[in-house]
């Protein structure tokens, strides 16, 4: 798919580069940006991010930085169920890449807790989260090609609760049959809720995915990503 072909929702907008690097300095700009502003209107802000390669750049880009990391709350949007010392481990390319230079200050809260599976550790994941302050300011979503993202994966049979609107829930376990870790993941309300919100994609199957998932937005269920591809939300994309 050509992005000249796409066609976002209404309200949804498109920040396409034409390198990763320069993306993800685009992106690190502007949830700098919206970073500094909130602060000097609360004493904390939150900044809610995804793991895997693609946001590697985004995160070196962003430590540099120099805003007041020592009352930033940072946490992952899901993680696999797994130590830190697991090659596999969101929280451990969380620590290595964003939370260095600058942002080394900032309060890492871990999705990660004790316990043998997510849903023996829930109760502990909710007490690390306790006083994390809602809405929400900063979300960095990622994206799947099953059109799953943090990890409200279609074939989770837990996705229906995750994905409920009036959940009361923060977090929730996921255990995809199609993923070889089981997951905990924040829930729909919080997320969607966020005060800014960025999609950042990188690759032509990415683009191809997205187009799949606007071209039936009802299916919510079927495609994860569409419950966000609302109004606010910014589309960061590169090749």
């Amino acid at each position: 798919m050509r992005t000249s072909d796409l066609r976002l929702p209404e309200g949804v907008q498109a920040r396409f580069g034409e390198t990763p690097e320069e993306v993800a300095i685009d992106l690190a700009d502007a949830v700098a940006d919206f970073l500094v502003i909130r602060l000097k209107d609360a004493p904390r802000a939150s900044l809610v991010v995804s793991g895997g390669s693609t946001p590697l750049l985004f995160f070196k880009a962003l430590s540099e930085k120099g805003l007041d990391w020592s009352r930033v709350d940072v946490l992952l949007a899901d993680e696999r169920w797994v130590d830190e010392d697991d090659p596999a481990s969101n929280a451990r390319l969380v620590k290595d890449n964003l939370l260095q230079s600058h942002a080394a200050s900032a309060h890492f809260l871990s999705l990660k807790q004790p316990g043998a599976t997510p849903a023996e550790g829930l109760e502990a994941v909710k007490a690390e989260l306790a006083g994390l302050a809602l809405p929400l300011d900063v979300l960095v979503l990622g994206m799947g090609n099953d059109g799953h993202t943090a990890s409200l994966f279609p074939d989770a049979p837990e996705l229906v609760h995750a994905m409920n609107p009036e959940c009361q829930e923060m977090v929730s376990a996921a255990t995809p049959a199609s993923q070889p870790q089981k997951r905990i993941t924040l829930t729909l309300p919080p997320l969607r809720e966020a005060r800014f919100i960025a999609l950042h994609l990188k690759g032509e199957d990415k683009l191809d995915t997205l187009g799949k998932a606007i071209s039936n937005m009802e299916n919510v269920m079927e495609m994860p990503v569409r419950a966000f591809l609302k109004p606010g939300l910014q589309v960061f994309w590169s090749p």
